[in-house]
């Protein structure tokens, strides 16, 4: 729309300017015509009276003169007179132009000296007059010289009629055009393409029955809606063929999964049920510069997991609104449809104060929760009001569930992650009919370290209001086991795995999470030029490395910053040659522990880089900002290694989508024993991150792959993604929530 209104606006200002240059032609043209015209008419007017004034000069009957000024003096146009003698004296004079002696003398000298008729516009008595003098003279010589003084006003006036007429036609001509253009634009252009994005819509969200939107269509738009069409109709054929497939597909739970596969899997598994998933964090993050409003996916791997899946079942997801333009963009329910480019689901936003973010969110899960289950060197800390906080928003949490499964049948609950353990036991106290599952994304620790924490039991207890409680890995769920069996009273099953409390039972597995595959951006990175990437960065090197973090202590940055030292200084052929990207996202800053591993990280790029940097390189580029999927997805493919050293990880789906990134079946990757994903990517070099010589002898070996070396392990993991991709891992909890 702005694109029409600038166009009209460019239209009206060339038309603006066009009158412009023909009312300032016309205007010049009338002041010439009226200015002649008045000069004529002064001549002859001033060569009558002179015929009466001439002779009483000559015979000085100045009286006479003066009576007969007098006379003269503001009839119609004739503003005055004066008679001058050949000395510049007044002899008589209109009372008019007393006041200006010295601009009509000049005119009348002027006149005398030449010897024939002087005249001149000039401003008198705050009007402008035309003032015409021509010489008297005796037998002989000039003896005076007689002056005129006419009103030239109505020029004036005549010139601003014609500028206030052409204004105001201009005026009108452009309400006109401009109309008539929005009405042509509107009804011709604007309202056929309104009808062709919502059909395209519709087409692309997969309406593709009898009632989606139709083409209305007009002479200049139908060559597109025929191509359009044709489009459609084989889009319907395709896609009826893949859910076939699909069907076929359905009970081979090995064999490969994708989208289709997955909505035809929930349509046939889960019927008319809807999937209700909640978390702390949001897919869509909303954020307000100046006027304009945008939005990014935070650095999340719970979010690169379920965003795939949401847009697969649709339903709703509810979570945090944590943007500072994100309650600009719901509605009065507090809802939105997402994604923003094309919606499939409903985002549905809790508001929490600061009071209960810092509380809940960044004392009680983060600097407690966190820390306790990642056993990673870092103290937790348990705080009573943390503790109030953290229920009470998981209360507000199940409270919103609540309103909104209340009129669904048996709907299906999926809660993610730590922050929200105490929401299953709410919501299935208050909704026994509710399938309810509970994911828990990290690590859970073995009971002797779990115990540190103050609230365990509550925490337990409300994890097993749950129908299915799933892990990351089986030695997570013995763990949770283990714990269990130590801390509350209940009934174990060892052989099912499963939980009795209360008389409620929860299924404990593991579903090892995973990703979208293939790459989502691979058609968008299909033209991705590395070499031009790379100079836009100013790295000139041979050799690239990547790691891609959040800014948190559990990830390893400081121990592979140390790793990369150690392998410079081991094998200094690579100095000058090898640069290693850190894409590192803030997160969790209001927390000190973070903000101190902040600056350490930066000290540390600042120190290995100052160690080693000349002729303008430095081995260590660090990136502190949030980057989109689509920018990482780049990074990845340009990396000749990426280094995934997490010192504790419930999975780490960096490792997985830096295989998925690379359909070039090259690269290398670089990876932590204790993460989740080590157990399934076999392929890659496994390291313990604490020992730094041996990250560095693989990075070494890794350089130096062959070809074929690096085809052949990147194949077995491209493989093990493809058959364990995020939709085989919705299909298996789904399936299992449902059968229990």
């Amino acid at each position: 729309m702005k694109q029409i209104f600038a166009a009209v606006f460019v239209i009206i200002i060339i038309i603006s300017l066009i009158v412009a240059a023909f009312t300032l032609t016309q205007v010049q043209q009338e002041d010439q015509g009226l200015k002649k015209g008045l000069e004529q008419r002064s001549i002859l007017l001033a060569e009558s009276l002179k015929e009466t004034v001439q002779p009483n000069f000559i015979n000085k009957s100045d009286q006479q003169l003066q009576n007969l000024v007098d006379k003269f003096e503001d009839k119609q146009r004739l503003a005055g007179m004066a008679i001058y003698d050949n000395k510049g004296g007044t002899i008589a004079t209109s009372s008019s132009l007393i006041t200006q002696v010295l601009k009509t003398k000049k005119i009348a000298e002027d006149a005398m000296d030449a010897d024939t008729a002087n005249g001149d516009f000039v401003e008198l008595n705050n009007g402008k007059m035309y003032l015409l003098a021509i010489p008297l003279h005796d037998e002989k010589s000039v003896v005076g010289a007689l002056m005129i003084a006419q009103d030239a006003g109505y020029i004036d006036t005549r010139l601003n009629e014609i500028w206030r007429s052409n204004l105001l036609g201009l005026f009108i001509q452009a309400s006109l055009i401009s109309i008539t253009i929005l009405f042509i634009i509107r009804w011709l252009i604007i309202e056929p393409m309104r009808n062709l994005v919502k059909f395209l819509k519709s087409t692309r969200a997969e309406d593709l029955e009898e009632n989606s939107p139709s083409l209305l269509t007009n002479f200049f738009f139908r060559p597109l809606v025929k191509e359009i069409s044709s489009i459609r109709r084989k889009l319907i054929k395709a896609r009826f063929a893949a859910t076939e497939e699909a069907k076929l597909g359905l009970e081979k739970l090995n064999s490969t999964w994708t989208e289709q596969r997955l909505k035809v899997f929930i349509k046939d598994v889960l019927k008319d049920r809807t999937i209700f998933m909640v978390s702390n964090r949001e897919p869509y993050i909303h954020t307000k510069k100046g006027r304009n409003i945008n939005y990014y996916i935070p650095a999340s791997g719970m979010v690169t997991a379920i965003e795939p899946i949401m847009e697969a079942c649709g339903g709703m997801w509810i979570a945090q609104g944590s943007g500072d333009a994100d309650k600009l963009t719901v509605d009065e329910e507090d809802k939105l449809r997402v994604p923003p480019d094309e919606p499939k689901y409903t985002l549905k936003r809790v508001w929490l104060s600061e009071k209960e973010k810092a509380g809940y969110y960044y004392g009680f899960s983060n600097e407690g929760l966190w820390p306790l289950c990642h056993i990673a060197y870092t103290r937790p800390t348990f705080r009573k009001e943390d503790w109030e906080e953290y229920k009470n928003v998981n209360g507000k949490f199940a409270q919103n569930i609540l309103n909104e499964i209340k009129d669904y049948e048996r709907p299906i609950v999926l809660i993610q992650d730590f922050q929200l353990a105490l929401v299953p036991k709410m919501i299935k106290n208050s909704r026994p009919d509710a399938s309810v599952g509970i994911f828990w994304h990290i690590p859970w620790p073995n009971s002797e370290s779990f115990s540190v924490c103050p609230w365990k039991k509550e925490i337990i207890d409300g994890m097993l209001g749950a129908d299915l409680v799933g892990f990351q890995t089986q030695q997570h769920c013995n763990n949770f086991i283990e714990t269990v069996s130590r801390e509350i009273e209940s009934l174990l099953d060892f052989e099912q795995l499963t939980i009795t409390r209360n008389g409620h039972t929860s299924c404990i597995k593991p579903f090892p999470i995973s990703i979208a595959f293939p790459n989502r951006f691979k058609n968008k990175d299909d033209k991705f030029n590395s070499m031009k990437f790379l100079k836009s960065l100013n790295i000139k090197t041979k050799y690239i490395g990547v790691g891609v973090d959040r800014l948190d202590y559990t990830k390893g940055i400081l121990e592979r910053l140390k790793a990369i030292e150690i392998f410079l200084k081991r094998y200094p052929a690579y100095v000058g040659n090898f640069t290693f990207i850190q894409i590192a996202a803030p997160s969790r800053s209001k927390i000190k522990e973070y903000q101190r591993f902040t600056e350490a990280v930066e000290k540390e790029v600042e120190r290995v880089n100052n160690l080693f940097r000349k002729n303008g390189w430095k081995p260590i580029i660090l990136f502190k900002r949030h980057h989109t999927q689509e920018e990482i997805s780049r990074f990845y493919k340009l990396a000749n290694v990426c280094l995934v050293t997490s010192l504790h990880d419930g999975m780490n789906l960096v490792a997985k989508e830096f295989v998925a990134a690379r359909n070039d079946e090259k690269g290398v990757l670089i990876l932590s024993q204790f993460t989740g994903s080590s157990r399934e990517l076999k392929d890659a070099l496994i390291i313990n991150p604490y020992n730094g010589e041996q990250t560095a002898d693989a990075i070494k070996v890794a350089l130096e792959l062959s070809p074929l070396e690096q085809t052949k392990r990147m194949k077995k993991l491209r493989e093990v993604i493809k058959n364990y991709n995020v939709y085989r891992w919705s299909a298996e909890i789904l399936k299992t929530i449902t059968n229990l």
